[in-house]
């Protein structure tokens, strides 16, 4: 890429940014209001919705794409169903953000995206194991990319409780990986990380604590949806596919606390789909980790795991799954911070 096309690029990701914080401005003067309650980080009603400026912001980058780069390879025509799926959550979701909508309707329209990305053929085809090489998965993959997508969706939606959080994190990982696609030349996914760290970099001033608005449904179940079909997408930059794990790797930190408090709240024999505040950066905020220094952890985890991302493509393939091992130890050394901050103040990790 030349310097001339890269400024291109940044001046016009500056336009998105722009537009989207024009977005979360209007969410803030006309807003949903998040009303408190036991289970909430905040103690005064505040907007939600503001993913709706990285939702305008990444369709903008998408329609300027197609009608400006139509014949260029990064306008990959096999990704507009799965654009248009993730627009369709991104209703579901504003909608639910507005007056609330079932569960089971909410995990309906996931998985009616996840469908449209595997019949779009946007599947993980194949597993590479250390030393034993590729191993072909055939429908195994199709149902590892829907469980991967539903996933990483709603890990994004479980972790989005606390101001910055979330919004920091997913900048950090979007922008990371913008930078990785430019150097292993994945066109599509380039400009679509690119477009979603534009809009997060409009909508997280205002989501900074103390929160002016939240991001919603609307945005996090849209962002973890394109982040998961990102990572599939991704897996393209290597014939063994293993690239499939920069975006996991990238997300580890939200993926790590969204599966321990899934696994521990089975364990307890608690509802696993019942609300609740027990995940592990809410325990941390509770025990007396203040809201700022708990979003800045997660920053500092999501920042750590762009560079293992970095150092992954440096790595010969049978060294790749193990980059994996430095995040793991990393967030059990989380855990047992939050579980000895639990113990001195006394917390139940029952909700």
């Amino acid at each position: 890429m030349t310097s001339a096309a890269l400024l291109q690029h940044l001046v016009f990701a500056c336009g998105l940014a722009l537009l989207s914080a024009a977005a979360v401005r209007l969410m803030i003067a006309f807003p949903i209001l998040d009303h408190p309650n036991h289970r909430s980080a905040h103690v005064r009603p505040t907007p939600r919705g503001g993913g709706v400026g990285v939702v305008l912001a990444f369709m903008a980058g998408m329609l300027v794409l197609y009608r400006v780069a139509d014949q260029a390879r990064i306008a990959e025509r096999p990704f507009l169903g799965v654009i248009l799926a993730a627009l369709a959550i991104a209703g579901v979701a504003l909608v639910d953000d507005m007056r609330g909508l079932s569960a089971r309707l909410r995990f309906g329209a996931q998985l009616a995206a996840s469908l449209v990305a595997v019949v779009t053929g946007l599947t993980i085809t194949r597993l590479a194991i250390p030393y034993v090489g590729p191993v072909e998965l055939g429908l195994g993959g199709a149902l590892l990319t829907i469980f991967w997508i539903l996933g990483c969706t709603n890990a994004v939606n479980f972790m989005d409780g606390l101001d910055g959080l979330v919004g920091g994190t997913l900048l950090i990982a979007c922008a990371a990986l913008t930078a990785i696609a430019a150097l292993q030349g994945g066109g599509f996914v380039y400009a679509a990380a690119l477009f979603l760290t534009a809009g997060l970099i409009g909508f997280l001033p205002f989501n900074l604590h103390p929160a002016r608005i939240f991001m919603g449904d609307v945005g996090s179940q849209f962002t973890g949806f394109m982040l998961a079909v990102l990572a599939v997408a991704a897996s393209r930059f290597d014939v063994t596919q293993l690239s499939f794990l920069i975006v996991p790797l990238l997300l580890f930190g939200l993926l790590f606390d969204t599966a321990f408090t899934l696994l521990r709240r089975a364990a307890m024999g608690d509802k696993v789909g019942a609300p609740h505040r027990t995940h592990l950066y809410q325990m941390a905020q509770r025990a007396g980790l203040g809201t700022r220094r708990v979003a800045a952890t997660h920053w500092g985890f999501a920042a750590f795991h762009a560079a293992l991302a970095l150092l992954f493509l440096r790595l010969p393939p049978n060294g790749k799954p193990l980059v994996v091992l430095p995040a793991l130890l990393v967030q059990l050394l989380w855990l047992a911070v939050v579980i000895r901050r639990v113990r001195r103040a006394g917390l139940s990790w029952r909700d």
